[in-house]
């Protein structure tokens, strides 16, 4: 955890996990560097901190929240899995798919 916050209680901590992931569901026009950036800030979590939990190594976490690189979608996975999270693909709704 992040050194500049005071520690949390384990229901702080729980809380504070429900409250990151629902803002990461209702917000899906963020772009994945925004969503993993919004999660480490989220969780109180340094970078290291985020590798370590994931198991994705600090040079990639930290591409990722430069923009330098995207990402894969295990490497996503991984990252999102520290919330139970998973990168998903949905179908696009179209005009003429909300007429149906």
């Amino acid at each position: 955890m992040d050194k500049r916050y005071k520690p949390l209680s384990l229901s702080q901590q729980m809380e504070l996990r429900q409250q990151v992931m629902g803002e990461l569901l209702t917000h899906p026009e963020w772009s994945l560097q925004e969503a993993i950036c919004h999660l480490k800030k989220g969780l109180r979590l340094t970078t290291a901190d985020l590798a370590k939990l994931s198991g994705v190594s600090f040079r990639a976490v930290q591409n990722i929240e430069r923009g330098i690189s995207p990402g894969t979608v295990q490497t996503m996975n991984s990252i999102l899995g520290v919330l139970g999270l998973r990168l998903g693909v949905a179908a696009a709704q179209g005009p003429e798919q909300q007429t149906a």
